[in-house]
């Protein structure tokens, strides 16, 4: 079997492409390495990849259909592991397009020459941000995630109606996973967990939204990419599941955490919640639990130690 992971080179993709290479699967990695954030991490991400026998780096983009029918023909690929994407929810506010152009132009790309070429399964990341502002809590894939705040989320639910169409007309099996505020090592610099550690020693301003009371449902690298390798095994026909530990704590203890670990205080400054983020992300994850035998260890103390662990050896602390 040969498994296709897109944006490989990423946070995320890499974890997953290391994984399947450790238990000897044949992987093709396509990643373009845009300057979303600096290109030398996925750089380095990719060297890491190297290492494995059994790995084939493509660079190029998923908006590139005729370099995708190529390399559909050419390889065999029998799975899909869709993580490519222009991340970010406040980023998509003003560049709205290009979100629109990656996120779902990219994906029916990959859906049909999935679908030319008969994959056998198809994993499509999505995002916990689909939901919004939604009352229900904990959220739930039943909710009809109709009332995105920006563009990111609404160029992935628009993936995941895509997706469906495709199961419905091809029969393709595609298992929709919604992360919840993936961290831990060789994490994304944009992100919260690495910007607060990179405060402890550089003493910059780091603004908390509503004095830091809001609630993340922060889930450790190596559970989601369980979560991945077990909807990469488990063909479900067309299921969206929840992939997140389903232990929200506030943005404060967060911070708070990080200051123990560091030894230091972060210079913090409450802003107001901007408009394109919702007060919680709360996963029910018993749909994972019970389709792929889904069971987060990780907590987020422990998990952000070996975070902090990994970044002091990044920098050289």
């Amino acid at each position: 079997m040969t498994y296709l992971i897109t944006g490989g080179a990423g946070f995320i993709g890499s974890h997953v492409a290391e994984a399947l290479l450790q238990r000897g699967e044949r992987v093709l990695v396509i990643d373009n390495f845009n300057d979303y954030y600096d290109p030398a991490i996925k750089r380095g991400n990719a060297a890491r990849l190297g290492n494995y026998e059994n790995l084939k780096l493509i660079e190029g983009d998923i908006r590139d259909l005729a370099l995708l029918e190529r390399l559909f023909a050419d390889e065999a690929i029998s799975h899909v592991a869709h993580l490519a994407a222009m991340p970010g929810v406040r980023a998509s506010v003003a560049q709205v397009r290009l979100y629109m152009d990656v996120n779902l132009t990219g994906s029916m790309n990959l859906l049909e020459t999935s679908k030319t070429n008969g994959v056998k399964q198809f994993v499509l990341a999505s995002t916990s941000s689909v939901y919004g502002k939604t009352e229900v809590l904990p959220f739930i894939e039943s909710d009809s995630a109709d009332r995105p705040l920006a563009a990111y989320p609404a160029s992935k639910r628009a993936a995941e109606l895509l997706a469906h169409t495709y199961h419905n007309l091809v029969n393709m099996n595609v298992t929709v996973l919604r992360f919840f505020n993936v961290y831990g090592p060789a994490g994304r610099p944009d992100m919260m967990p690495w910007k607060l550690m990179d405060a402890t020693q550089s003493g910059d301003v780091i603004k908390l939204f509503n004095d830091g009371d809001i609630h993340r449902d922060w889930t450790y690298i190596s559970d989601t990419v369980g979560g991945v390798l077990a909807a990469l095994d488990k063909p479900l026909g067309y299921q969206v599941i929840n992939l997140g530990c389903g232990a929200p704590i506030s943005l404060s203890d967060f911070v708070e955490i990080i200051e123990e670990y560091a030894g230091r205080t972060i210079n913090k400054l409450s802003v107001p919640t901007p408009p394109s983020d919702p007060p919680i992300t709360y996963c029910d994850n018993s749909k994972a639990r019970e389709l792929l035998g889904f069971a987060p260890t990780v907590s987020t103390r422990d998990g952000l130690w070996r975070t902090w662990e990994w970044y002091r050896e990044f920098q050289g602390i």
